[in-house]
C-alpha cells in the first residue's frame, strides 16, 4: 500500500482513505477481518491519529468499515448492486434499495460537440452540446461524479431545472424525452482533479467507470455519459441466457 505522508492535512486523510479504500476492495484483511488499530495505522503510514480518524470517518461514511466496542472491522459485500437487466434510472435504483438518492449539479457549458461526441450521438459536424457535470450521493453521501452530455434540444431542458433536482429523467419524460435502450461500457480510470474534490478521494485514486449511451425508441441518442464511482460503493450484475442469443434460435 501506498504511504500516506506529504501534502497538507485534507490531503493526507484522503489518501490514507484511499489505500485503505484499495487494501479493502483487494480483500487484504479477509471476508471478517479487523483493521488495525488507529495507533499502528498511524505508524505504518506515518500520520497522526488524527489523519486516521479522518480516514476512517470517510471510510465510515461510505459503509465500508463500521465501529464496535472500540474496534473497526472492515465491510465487504455492502456494494449496492445493480442490474442491467431492468433499465432504472440512478434515482429510482436507490429509491428501490430503501436508499435516499441526492444530486447536486456542479456546472453546465453550452459548447460545440468534438468529433466523437458527434459519432457517439448521431450529430453533424459543429452540432452544439450540453455538457452537465453533476454529483450524485447516496443517503448523503458522495458515491458518484456524472459527466453528461445531451444534444441541445435535451441539454436546454435540463438546463432550466433546478441544480438540486434527484432526477433528470423524470422531468424530461414529463417533455416527451424517453430514455428507452442504454448500451454500458465497465473500466477502470484514476480520480482527476474535480473527482478528488468532489468525492473526498486522493487524486489519481482508481474509480470504476461506467459509460452510458442511451436512445429513445427510434434508437435516436440522447445522452453519452461517463460516471465515476468511489470503489466499494457499487456492483453490477449482467443476466445472459443461453434463450437469447443467435445460436440458440437458429438451432431452435
Amino acid at each position: 500500500m501506498a504511504v500516506a505522508g506529504g501534502g497538507t492535512t485534507g490531503a493526507r486523510y484522503r489518501r490514507l482513505a484511499a489505500d485503505l479504500r484499495e487494501a479493502i476492495a483487494a480483500g487484504a484483511y479477509g471476508s471478517d477481518g479487523r483493521l488495525p488499530s488507529e495507533e499502528k495505522l498511524a505508524q505504518q503510514f506515518g500520520v497522526s491519529r488524527g489523519t486516521v480518524r479522518q480516514a476512517l470517518a470517510v471510510l465510515r461514511a461510505n459503509g465500508l468499515v463500521t465501529s464496535r466496542r472500540g474496534t473497526r472491522r472492515v465491510v465487504l459485500g455492502t456494494a449496492r448492486t445493480q442490474s442491467f437487466f431492468e433499465l432504472l434510472s440512478f434515482t429510482r435504483w436507490a429509491r428501490s434499495l430503501g436508499e435516499e438518492p441526492g444530486s447536486r449539479t456542479i456546472d453546465i457549458e453550452r459548447r460545440p460537440a468534438e468529433p466523437l461526441e458527434c459519432e457517439q450521438l448521431s450529430l453533424a459536424p459543429g452540432s452544439q452540446v450540453y455538457r452537465v457535470l453533476r454529483l450524485r450521493t447516496l443517503s448523503r453521501v458522495p458515491i458518484m461524479i456524472e459527466r453528461t452530455l445531451y444534444p441541445e434540444r435535451i441539454g436546454a431542458l435540463i438546463k432550466r431545472l433546478d441544480p438540486h433536482a434527484i432526477s433528470h429523467t423524470d422531468p424530461l419524460a414529463e417533455e416527451g424525452v424517453v430514455f428507452a435502450d442504454t448500451e454500458h461500457t465497465i473500466d477502470l480510470v484514476y480520480a482527476d482533479a474535480d473527482d478528488a474534490r468532489l468525492l473526498g478521494c486522493a487524486p489519481d485514486a482508481p474509480l470504476m467507470r461506467e459509460r452510458r449511451r442511451a436512445t429513445d425508441q427510434a434508437g435516436r441518442p440522447l445522452m453519452w455519459s461517463d460516471d465515476r464511482f468511489l470503489p466499494g460503493t457499487i456492483a453490477f450484475t449482467v443476466h445472459n441466457s443461453v434463450a437469447t442469443t443467435a445460436l440458440s434460435r437458429r438451432r431452435g
